[in-house]
């Protein structure tokens, strides 16, 4: 009998799924929210040097290690990218995202533009990046103030910096502005699914043909 061709024989490379965004414009929300619609992607967890906030947990929302820790971990080449924001630390550990991305397994990060540049500089082909802008600064400090985690001159730090942080926005592959987050997470879902479906990722691509025109 002669065999069939299957799309689920096709073999891919997965993809790393960057999510950035001034601080207070949902990117951590938004990305909960992607993780949580049961589309098989894995969070990146970073390493960081800043306080643990009272609703974060260790080993899922951060690793906290002290300043020291963090930078043995630098000098020992443990990160596949670091970059000091607010005067805190924050790195993403490389052991094992290129055995996950081997195994076509998607990774999302929620970074900043200091870390997507780094990441472009060793990954880019695996690198797929998505900057969030808020609808207002209005709204913007709106979020800052709900979130209740910190002081007043630290969000009016933020505030500051969110202007600079905006300029990065064409350093991106797609951009989404989050008026409203169940369309934000459709947007995003729409794009992990289009990168799922290019045609360099899906190293499996050519036997299936071939496995297809065998069949006639």
């Amino acid at each position: 009998m002669m065999k069939k061709a299957s799309p689920l024989s096709i073999s891919r490379r997965g993809f790393m799924l960057v999510l950035s965004s001034p601080s207070g414009a949902g990117k951590t929300t938004l990305a909960r929210h992607v993780l949580e619609a049961g589309i098989d992607l894995e969070l990146s967890i970073s390493v960081t040097t800043r306080p643990q906030r009272a609703s974060e947990k260790e080993g899922k929302d951060y690793f906290f290690v002290s300043e020291a820790e963090f930078i043995q971990l630098v000098k020992t080449n443990q990160f596949l990218e670091h970059a000091q924001v607010y005067g805190h630390h924050y790195g993403t550990p490389k052991a094992s995202i290129e055995k996950h991305l081997k195994k076509g397994k998607d990774i999302l990060f929620d970074i900043d533009w200091q870390g997507t540049q780094q990441l472009k500089q060793v990954s880019t082909g695996d690198l797929v990046s998505v900057f969030l802008l808020p609808p207002t600064m209005g709204a913007l400090a709106e979020r800052l103030h709900k979130r209740a985690e910190d002081r007043e001159e630290v969000i009016q730090k933020r505030m500051n910096k969110a202007a600079e942080e905006m300029s990065h926005w064409a350093e991106y592959d797609y951009i989404v502005i989050n008026n409203n987050l169940e369309e934000s997470v459709c947007a995003v879902k729409s794009i992990i699914q289009a990168e799922r479906l290019r045609r360099r990722r899906q190293f499996g691509l050519a036997d299936f043909v071939n496995m297809l025109r065998d069949e006639i």
